[in-house]
């Protein structure tokens, strides 16, 4: 995992836990087979990918509402 990249998905987003989150649900998909969502490099590991889709925005998430966190909607 390049450090450049975990710095710029970083501003995207800023939580932590969140990050790892979206990372790791995503290097999950690629690694069973889901194409990438951006130009990659030879070199470029599944969690690189995926650093660079939220960077280039094509990587989105919605966060949980208390609502839908309880089963009620």
């Amino acid at each position: 995992m390049t450090s450049s990249l975990l710095e710029e998905a970083f501003k995207v987003i800023p939580s932590q836990q969140l990050l790892v989150n979206v990372v790791s649900k995503r290097v999950r998909q690629l690694t069973a087979g889901h194409r990438p969502m951006v130009e990659t490099g030879p070199r470029m590991g599944f969690s690189d990918i995926a650093l660079k889709e939220i960077i280039e925005g094509k990587l989105k998430f919605e966060a949980a509402t208390a609502e839908s966190e309880d089963g009620k909607n």
